[in-house]
């Protein structure tokens, strides 16, 4: 075994001191080693090999990083057999038939990794994509092992996992124990393939953290679609098992994948010029991606303010623990099923499937062939399609209770599931219908009016009880509407100091924002509606329902609302640092934003943008985006607000058109303002007028000039044009500034505001383009609105009504902002 003695390791995660080789080469040879304080250096300098210590450990580790960020490891080799003394330790690769490599010290072997085949004249090479091989110098495309084919807890491009159960070969991720500890930890990441294969599924020792979904035969079906340039996975079959998922390597784009310590998967896409990783997403995405979140039976819609739900003809099994929103308890069935007498089906659509765990699978029958199979079968609890290609195909019965089922908007629209229940269940749900259908809305006001007009036959003072009572009756039924917590108008006085002026903080189209406590520890913002608002109660409505349903970290949180009287207010979380135009457009207060927080601060709202056009569970076009709707909180983190002037979109539909043409005008696109037609393309160009003047420290509309009259916009793209971009930035950025990173940004700004909306970028490439240093971006073209105006500058107004007249708009309404 001493002869087996020298090999090879590789990794770093938090940096220490250690003197880089002269020559910086890139192989070790036999007979060579490499010492602590000695490294390897991959061709393309990207990636390092050498001992490091991680945090505060005292022990040493041979791994792979980046050079450029030493803190970033990617790779370990003796993660659980530390060095705990760091005198003679070296790696070394031995010359044999069968070269080996190991870690060595005083004469014992640390680790070493065997090759898989005997090799002349054996070299050991760090790749440019972080992989660590044992080659042969006259066959250098082969390799007798890599590093590749033991990940540990970065999942790097080029990199392949894989569940193969004819070559008995698996390879996963595994989680470090901690910061400072890079032994194997509590989580895994891992393909799974039972029933239906699953891209993704994360363990914690033996219990369930997080999945992504089925395989539908087109997607992951707990995953969202949405063109994504930094992921593009290449998946492998047979036979319906997914075998290997890997993404090709691609030299112009670093991007990464880590399984961090607390079991959250995180994607990062490389800033080289800043040398800083920004992250791009994570999973779980959100409280309905943890597993079994609401327990058996239970469906998870985030939503919803209370997320959990149990289906239709189940309850809790323990109301106590459902009143306090503990979840994991689960649902159980309101009646026993009655399989003799004839149970039914209820549907449930577009949901995550239940986790596979009791089942039977067939590829081949219809939909109605499975809903009879089911009935047949006695211990059957529900069934579905579990293929959406071919119109729908083959058939999945779950036996047992229904684990981790979550519902979800980007399915398609088969991706259904259809429950059994007892006859008697199925019957009390179709009442429940019909008497919910009979009182509708419509309904309620006529048999009002009505007892109006009988009981004022009687009785004078009958009309004043009757109106009280309907007005009453309106409030709770648009407070079950909402589905929101609502709060007493005495509360909210009280929290405000009766509505006093030094507690206004802000005013808008809606009315005035109150600063309050509804605690000591608890402050809020009160959106009072003002009387003659622009705005009103379709406004205030579709404000509280979307962004009730919306949950995103770069999203303002709306925490109630009180609907009282004449009053109609939105209760908000507060943000103390009030609005990114508090800022940028304030000669001293501009100066806080550094251009690291700045480019920090667009990146914020360009995650928070992409969550309503792709991620959240309804498609959202905001139609107000500018930056007084960017509040930031106390770490001057972004987060979007001002919902209401938003729209829903369907899952496929691209583009609407509206009579009403609303928003703020220096941010409107040009079909939008001009035609009345919005997009998700009307968000992306109302970004880019944020970006750029949280660039510039410019308003568009009121930008002025002594040379000529063009809107900000116009004033970048003549700059961009004459190749002097530059000057378009802040200047109190001088001293923060990173060149290369402002002429990025500002071209993806110009790509945002283009005139026309097909030449604008989808979401997902702006995160990418503004994320990834090096990207090759597109020229940009001619802005929106690019005329001179025939004066200076603009006063800012907001447009709030137009009626169409056959090609031409009238505007009807327009109010100062």
């Amino acid at each position: 075994m001493e002869h087996f003695l020298f090999s090879t390791l590789c990794a770093l995660v938090l940096c220490t001191t250690f003197l880089k080789l002269s020559d910086g080469i890139d192989t070790l040879l036999p007979n060579q080693t490499l010492e602590i304080g000695q490294t390897l250096i991959s061709n393309s300098q990207i990636f390092e090999l050498g001992f490091f210590s991680p945090g505060k450990s005292r022990n040493w580790f041979l791994g792979i990083w980046y050079k450029s960020t030493p803190d970033v490891c990617v790779w370990v080799a003796n993660r659980n057999n530390p060095i705990t003394d760091s005198d003679d330790v070296f790696l070394a690769l031995t010359e044999n038939r069968t070269p080996v490599i190991t870690i060595s010290k005083a004469g014992s072997i640390i680790w070493s990794a065997n090759s898989s085949g005997m090799a002349s004249n054996p070299v050991l090479q760090l790749l440019d994509n972080g992989n660590l091989v044992l080659i042969q110098d006259s066959s250098p495309s082969y390799y007798f092992w890599q590093s590749f084919d033991h990940p540990t807890d970065t999942w790097l491009p080029g990199m392949k996992m894989t569940d193969d159960i004819e070559s008995g070969l698996e390879r996963y991720l595994t989680s470090w124990r901690n910061s400072d500890d890079p032994s194997t930890g509590d989580y895994v990441f891992r393909i799974e393939n039972k029933g239906l294969p699953e891209m993704a599924v994360t363990y914690k020792g033996t219990m369930k953290r997080y999945r992504s979904g089925k395989w539908n035969g087109l997607y992951f079906c707990g995953t969202p679609r949405f063109p994504n340039p930094i992921f593009k996975p290449e998946l492998y079959f047979e036979n319906e098992r997914l075998v290997s998922i890997w993404e090709p390597y691609d030299s112009s784009i670093m991007v990464r994948l880590i399984l961090g310590a607390s079991g959250v998967l995180e994607r990062y896409a490389m800033n080289a010029r800043r040398d800083k990783w920004n992250s791009v997403y994570t999973n779980p995405r959100d409280p309905c991606d943890d597993y079994g979140q609401c327990g058996p039976n239970g469906i998870c819609r985030i939503d919803k303010p209370v997320r959990c739900e149990c289906f239709k003809g189940f309850r809790p099994k323990s109301h106590k623990e459902w009143g306090v929103q503990e979840w994991s308890g689960g649902c159980t069935r309101i009646a026993p099923l009655n399989c003799e007498s004839g149970d039914g089906f209820i549907e449930v659509k577009q949901v995550k499937f239940p986790d596979m765990l009791e089942f039977w699978l067939n590829t081949s029958m219809s939909l109605e062939e499975c809903r009879d199979e089911c009935s047949r079968n006695c211990d059957c609890t529900a069934y579905a399609n579990p293929y959406v290609t071919d119109g729908g195909r083959g058939c999945l019965m779950w036996f047992g209770d229904l684990i981790d089922t979550e519902e979800i908007s980007w399915a398609d629209s088969k991706q259904n599931i259809y429950i059994r229940l007892p006859a008697s269940e199925l019957d009390y749900i179709t009442d429940l219908e019909k008497e919910n259908e009979k009182k509708s809305p419509v309904r309620l006001i006529l048999i009002s009016i009505a007892s109006g007009v009988l009981v004022s036959g009687f009785i004078n003072g009958g009309i004043h009880f009757v109106t009280r009572l309907k007005k009453r009756r309106a409030a709770k039924s648009n407070n079950q509407d909402l589905e929101l917590p609502v709060l007493e108008l005495a509360t909210i006085v009280a929290a405000t100091n009766n509505f006093s002026r030094e507690n206004i903080i802000g005013e808008g189209g809606f009315g005035p924002v109150y600063r309050g406590n509804l605690s000591a520890d608890e402050e809020i913002a009160v959106k009072r509606m003002s009387r003659t608002s622009g705005q009103g109660i379709a406004e205030f409505k579709n404000e509280v329902i979307l962004i009730a349903k919306l949950q995103h970290r770069n999203l303002v949180r709306l925490l109630g609302c009180c609907i009282e009287g004449e009053e109609r207010m939105l209760v908000y979380e507060y943000l103390q640092n009030k609005s990114l135009d508090y800022f940028v457009f304030d000669q001293s207060r501009k100066r806080l934003l550094t251009w690291a927080k700045r480019i920090d601060i667009i990146m914020g709202i360009a995650r928070g943008l992409l969550y309503l056009h792709h991620d959240s569970r309804l498609k959202i076009i905001h139609r107000d985006l500018k930056t007084s709707n960017i509040l930031l909180d106390g770490n001057l983190n972004p987060k979007i607000s001002d919902f209401g002037l938003a729209r829903i979109f369907e899952e496929n539909q691209l583009i609407a058109r509206t009579k009403r043409v609303v928003g703020t005008y220096g941010y409107m696109s040009p079909e939008y303002a001009i035609d009345g037609k919005y997009s998700v393309k009307s968000d992306i160009f109302s970004l880019g007028v944020v970006l750029l003047e949280t660039l510039s420290g410019q308003k568009n509309r009121a930008f002025d000039h002594c040379d000529h009259y063009y809107s900000l916009l116009g004033h970048a793209w003549l700059l961009w044009k004459e190749n002097r971009i530059l000057e378009l930035m802040d200047e109190c950025l001088n001293d923060t500034f990173v060149e290369s990173e402002v002429k990025r940004c500002i071209q993806v700004g110009l790509l945002c505001v283009q005139k026309l909306a097909e030449d604008r970028p989808v979401m997902s490439s702006v995160i990418f383009m503004l994320a990834t240093d090096g990207a090759i971006l597109p020229e940009p073209k001619e802005p929106g609105f690019f005329i001179e105006r025939s004066c200076g500058p603009v006063k800012s107004l907001r447009l709030e009504s137009s009626i169409y007249e056959g090609e031409t708009m009238t505007i009807t309404d327009l109010e100062a902002r």
